[in-house]
């Protein structure tokens, strides 16, 4: 049987100096992805929230995070592993026959469900919509559907998304992560505005937090010593790996001894073939699995963390990025000036010669204005403190509230800690 995993948090006659016979008061589903799908955005999300709701908030709610574990099927046989056609028919029946049916048997216990990734919105179908939160990050799952000019896919495709799309319509509440998100839902007519609320992401408190000489020594062993340019993703093709290539290559060209340090996935082979033909090679460090305090360690060390997405839900890494004090140079485009305001920097995603000067006059600036520098650095750290999970859950509390009351019940007034 797949039993999968339910993490719960403490109910308030667990908690050393409760008050006897104090419980929770009401109960949260917290519906996350299947971790071996190992998508790490959605997955913080999942944790942080939880996280968050059991260390401050347990007054108000018992909260249980819900994932199941992936059911191999097809890919387990020999040799099925190395097919990606395999896994993805595996991932597929998991997430829209074992979930759900996993799911299901368990919905009765909760008074209030959270889908933490719009993408598994086909979960929905099975739970009381009117009690149900989404967090929506992009409309990437949907747009074969809403524009299927710009996202041709075949039939089977389009009828895994209608369904998605279906349970997505369901939710009570829509929690977007940026305004532009919000503002393409509206744009395709798919919620009223006042189902609709705009609650970023927050940075975890590691991010914030003052760096160690342990965490130093952690990630020594594979960081340069010359000064380096970071980029934390995966490389997908909105990440836009050959402009962050091109134009590290072109800063080379102004200094020899940069080098560039990649967090996230290995490069394709087209990618990879790129930075050869760019003689850029070897100048790459790709670091290896890393803990949150050592991905923290490394954007403290980083001169500059490059983000040339031409899309993005919000963006994320620019906040971790000036919340450890490293300056930004980011895509102009709506989600990342949402993250990084006035604190970051931004170019057009295809222009690769503006990139390239504003790189070099950016190192030029560390170079030779240090206490300019150093201005830069704390208007990011001040500009990243506003996005905590705690204000996050705070916030995202206020839109179960709204729901619950939608439903006639009521929620206390206000947590301990709102």
């Amino acid at each position: 049987m797949n039993s999968g995993t339910i993490l719960t948090s403490p109910s308030e006659e667990t908690r050393p100096g409760a008050p006897a016979g104090a419980t929770a008061s009401w109960k949260l589903a917290l519906v996350c992805d299947f971790l071996e799908e190992r998508w790490p955005s959605m997955d913080l999300f999942g944790d942080m929230l939880f996280q968050t709701f059991t260390s401050g908030h347990a007054s108000l709610i018992q909260v249980e995070q819900l994932r199941p574990t992936l059911r191999p099927r097809l890919s387990r046989w020999p040799l099925g592993g190395a097919s990606g056609a395999l896994w993805n028919a595996d991932r597929l029946l998991n997430r829209f026959h074992d979930y759900p049916a996993w799911l299901r048997r368990r919905a009765a216990r909760f008074d209030l469900f959270h889908l933490v990734d719009h993408s598994y919105s086909q979960l929905i179908l099975e739970l009381p919509g009117d009690r149900t939160v989404v967090t929506c990050h992009d409309l990437d799952t949907f747009q074969c559907i809403l524009e299927p000019e710009a996202d041709p896919r075949p039939r089977w495709f389009r009828a895994m998304a209608q369904r998605s799309l279906k349970g997505f319509l369901r939710a009570a509440h829509v929690i977007s992560v940026s305004a532009f998100t919000r503002d393409n839902l509206l744009r395709h007519g798919l919620l009223p505005a006042d189902r609709i609320t705009v609650i970023p992401p927050g940075a975890d408190p590691v991010f914030f937090a003052e760096q160690s000489a342990g965490e130093d020594t952690s990630v020594r062993g594979f960081l340069p010593q010359e000064p380096f340019l970071l980029h934390v993703g995966s490389t997908i093709p909105r990440k836009r790996i050959d402009v962050l290539l091109r134009v590290f290559a072109g800063a080379l060209r102004a200094f020899p001894d940069l080098r560039l340090v990649r967090v996230g996935g290995a490069f394709t082979a087209g990618q990879q073939a790129l930075a050869d033909e760019l003689g850029a090679a070897g100048r790459i460090v790709q670091a290896p699995h890393l803990t949150k305090p050592q991905v923290a360690a490394v954007y403290r060390q980083a001169a500059l963390v490059l983000q040339p997405s031409s899309a993005e839900g919000f963006g994320l890494p620019v906040i971790e990025a000036l919340a450890c004090g490293c300056p930004v140079l980011a895509s102009d485009i709506p989600p990342l000036r949402e993250a990084g305001g006035a604190a970051a920097e931004y170019r057009t995603p295809d222009d690769v010669e503006a990139w390239i000067e504003t790189v070099v006059q950016l190192l030029r600036e560390r170079n030779t204005s240090p206490e300019t520098w150093e201005l830069r650095r704390e208007r990011g750290s001040r500009h990243a403190a506003d996005y905590t999970w705690g204000e996050n859950a705070r916030r995202t509390i206020e839109v179960y509230r709204q729901v619950r009351q939608s439903h006639d019940a009521p929620l206390p007034e206000r947590t301990a800690l709102s």
